[in-house]
């Protein structure tokens, strides 16, 4: 079997994949604790008698089984020097079992860290990380790579760029989404969709957390925009506790009925995660068998992404806003900001933007004396943490693009390409291969056309050229360049002519400069605004302007009513109608009380200190500055967390601001030891035996330290032994436990029972992305937390039972 025949194959019907191998292989046999992949090499006939049970089962894609063999996770066993070794034995093993039979995909996941900027691993690093898994599954002779479980969109990238620069091969990925239909950094189905399918993945979807019943939705918000096949592997529903073991509560014929619903919703190839086995597979792969599957789209739209929301140009979603104000060009302070690496300004302009409406923010850092490139991947990190509006990249050096491109956690947009010999030949790679949507500026070497037709003509070989490396009229947008009428007055009617032109004949998006319109003149928003509703009128798709200007502003939401590009006036009422005044960021010259809350609310780790010293200068209380501004404002930040306005990488950065903060107060904290408040609650918290994911506890322990506890953290991989004994010579007053594998999930009731029978005073909170209220409640837990900011109000609540809050 080849993999166009799996291609073809998925063209008239649905391709069935394999279910779970972890989970089943527990069942089989397979210990907690031990390094999963070479328990499987030890156990060969047993891993060979599953493959083989799944193909006959009538799966037509295995996965390897190296779910986990990637270099970080490997260290854990002290293997990770044999990560190609391994990885190549297992791919050998399934070729071996399947024997052509079925193909084989080489299976990745989470390196268990998070990669910058929503974490400490550099993207670099992982990258090199994925690529020696990568180079083992291709010298075991995999049809196909496929990208599972992932939950962080970045290390999702980190994984699929790797695989492009060392192979050919095709490259599938799915993501795992909570029930709220999001990763734990925040990104959405359409927004993932978006994203991964433009970075060059072959086929994109969803696998685990979920059972098939939920997973439903996420490939109906995928599938108007898919031009790939969609995955869909879920878990066999919910897990729960029966007779001391981790099952799931949806039975095959259950199971297989809903994987119905996810082929007409338009999954195109359906396995089984967590909690299914062949029977599963069977039962599915008869119900589906008489399937006609939904064709894939052959339009996403002219969309771009960031790692939390989609934007997209057209008609129907009004005219765009990119913000321009992030640019040094004329701003001495910011310049000088720029120049010694701080990022104060930069964020206040952001913020600012998106609130007053700006759907992509323009981002340029270019002046003389500086390493554009770091300067620009530096900014990049920190508006994708900041705000979830995607990035416009506007650079003319390929190297800075090259830099941007790599590190964004999106599909960023790119200012520009023009006919220019460096942007063809250079900069137009860079963009190709990171599927950077363009804006396509109609110009040469030899300058600016100079009339409408020549414009024209200019477009269509621009056209032609990127069409040549994969773009095609849904990835562009045309810059109508708006020139100075203060110069040549009859350059404004050019401008519209070909925002006409572009948009009723060549049939793509527009975008224009608005304010170089008005260069020279006096009042120039009167200009600026005016040229706006005529180019709208013409069919202007976005603009690059000022969003804080309210006359241009309402003129946009008013001309887009006007040209029936706003369905209700919707767009127009909600912001109108009733609306409060806006709210700017807090500057340098704002109240210092404001300051210390703004830098915690926007995570401005790079100002918090000197916020906070200017407070204690002043002469602030300590104590009222962690009360009554701090707390507050960490606590706000988990009101947005909760209500789905921040994520987890905004979660983080406030956190770490918070640390910041707290590492000025300190000393005067102690030194008014004698006045505090008494005890503070001790939490002893640890990720269990046989699971070596430390992420959701760590963001738990930083959280929790902010809040006031006192935070013994034993890391991962824990015993209920060693738990219990540390929770005893601590004086823990509550054991806080993790777990985000479903084969390490039943270790938590074990902590629980040996606390139990060792009469320690103790409660216990469970979380981690597999459990739930319910098996919480089933194994004895005090307390059971989704995320960070529910595990601080329990362990508040959990405090006050024990009479010491």
């Amino acid at each position: 079997m080849k993999y166009q025949d799996i291609i073809n194959q998925s063209k008239k019907e649905i391709v069935v994949l394999d279910g779970s191998m972890g989970v089943y292989m527990q069942q089989k046999g397979m210990p907690t604790g031990v390094c999963p992949e070479t328990w499987y090499l030890d156990n060969p006939s047993l891993v060979e008698e599953a493959f083989s049970q799944y193909v006959q089962a009538g799966a037509s894609v295995i996965y390897t089984p190296t779910f986990g063999a990637n270099p970080l996770k490997l260290s854990e066993y002290d293997l990770a020097a044999d990560t190609v070794a391994i990885n190549k034995q297992l791919a050998e093993l399934a070729r071996r079992a399947t024997d052509g039979r079925a193909l084989v995909a080489g299976d990745i996941s989470m390196t268990g860290e998070y990669v910058e900027p929503f974490g400490e691993l550099s993207f670099a690093d992982a990258v090199k990380c994925f690529s020696e898994q990568i180079e083992g599954l291709i010298a075991g002779g995999v049809d196909l790579l496929v990208i599972e479980t992932m939950m962080d969109i970045q290390e999702t990238r980190a994984a699929v760029i790797a695989a492009k620069e060392i192979c050919d091969l095709p490259i599938w990925v799915s993501v795992s989404f909570s029930e709220d239909g999001r990763t734990l950094t925040g990104t959405d189905p359409l927004t993932a969709l978006i994203t991964l399918q433009n970075l060059g993945a072959d086929a994109v979807g969803c696998n685990c957390s979920a059972g098939p019943d939920t997973m439903v939705s996420f490939i109906q918000a995928m599938k108007p925009y898919a031009k790939v096949p969609l995955i869909a592997k879920p878990n066999a529903g919910l897990p729960c506790l029966q007779d001391g073991c981790t099952v799931f509560d949806m039975d095959a014929e259950t199971f297989a009925g809903h994987c119905v619903a996810l082929a007409q919703a338009g999954a195109n190839l359906i396995g089984g995660c967590c909690g299914t086995n062949p029977d599963y597979i069977r039962i599915l792969s008869d119900k589906v068998s008489s399937l006609s599957p939904v064709p894939v789209s052959d339009s996403q739209g002219c969309r771009i992404s960031s790692a939390q929301s989609t934007a997209a140009f057209d008609a129907a979603a009004g005219t765009a806003i990119i913000g321009e104000r992030i640019n040094p060009t004329g701003k001495k302070a910011f310049q000088a900001e720029l120049r010694q690496g701080k990022m104060d300004t930069l964020r206040q302009m952001a913020l600012k933007q998106a609130r007053d409406g700006a759907a992509v923010l323009d981002v340029n850092v270019g002046m003389g004396g500086v390493d554009e490139a770091s300067l620009m991947a530096k900014a990049v990190c920190e508006l994708a943490t900041l705000t979830p509006a995607p990035l416009c990249i506007d650079t003319s050096d390929p190297a800075v693009a090259e830099a941007a491109l790599r590190i964004y956690p999106g599909r960023a947009l790119l200012n520009s390409i023009s006919l220019e010999p460096d942007r063809v030949q250079k900069m137009l790679p860079v963009a190709a291969k990171y599927g950077a949507a363009l804006i396509l500026l109609p110009l040469d070497e030899t300058g600016i056309p100079e009339t409408v037709e020549q414009r024209i003509g200019m477009i269509e070989k621009l056209y032609d050229t990127v069409h040549g490396y994969g773009y095609t009229k849904e990835d562009i947008l045309v810059d109508a360049l708006a020139m100075a009428v203060s110069a040549e007055q009859d350059r404004a009617g050019q401008s519209l002519t070909t925002v006409r032109w572009v948009s009723e004949t060549f049939g793509a998006a527009t975008v224009i400069g608005l304010s170089n319109i008005s260069f020279g003149l006096p009042r120039r928003a009167f200009i600026n605004a005016a040229f706006l509703a005529m180019t709208i009128e013409r069919g202007l798709t976005a603009a690059i302007a000022n969003p804080g200007e309210d006359l241009l502003t309402g003129l946009r939401l008013a001309s887009d009513v006007l040209c029936e590009r706003d369905s209700g006036a919707k767009q127009y009422v909600q912001a109108y109608a009733n609306a409060p005044a806006p709210e700017s960021a807090p500057g340098k010259d704002a109240d210092t009380a404001a300051r210390i809350t703004d830098a915690i609310l926007t995570g401005a780790r790079d100002s918090i200190a000197e916020a906070v010293g200017a407070g204690l200068s002043e002469g602030m209380d300590a104590r009222i500055i962690m009360n009554e501004y701090l707390i507050p404002a960490l606590t706000k930040v988990g009101d947005l967390f909760e209500q789905k306005v921040y994520f987890l990488p905004q979660l983080i950065r406030s956190a770490e601001t918070m640390e910041g903060a707290f590492a000025v107060l300190q000393p005067h904290l102690a030194a008014d030891a004698g006045e505090t408040d008494g005890h503070k609650p001790t939490v002893l918290i640890a990720t269990v035996q046989g699971d070596i994911h430390d992420i959701g506890k760590n963001i738990v322990a930083l959280m929790l330290r902010n809040h006031g506890f006192t935070v013994v953290d034993l890391g991962k991989n824990v015993s209920a032994d060693v738990i219990a004994k540390e929770a005893d010579a601590h004086h823990a007053d509550i054991v806080a436990l993790s777990a985000l594998m479903t084969t390490t999930m039943e270790r938590m009731g074990e902590v629980i029972q040996v606390l139990r029978e060792r009469k320690l005073p103790c409660k216990v909170m469970v979380g981690g992305a597999v459990v739930t209220q319910a098996y919480a409640d089933q194994i004895g837990a005090d307390g059971y937390s989704a995320d960070a900011t529910q595990a601080v109000k329990c362990a508040k609540i959990l405090s006050k039972t024990i009479g010491k809050a």
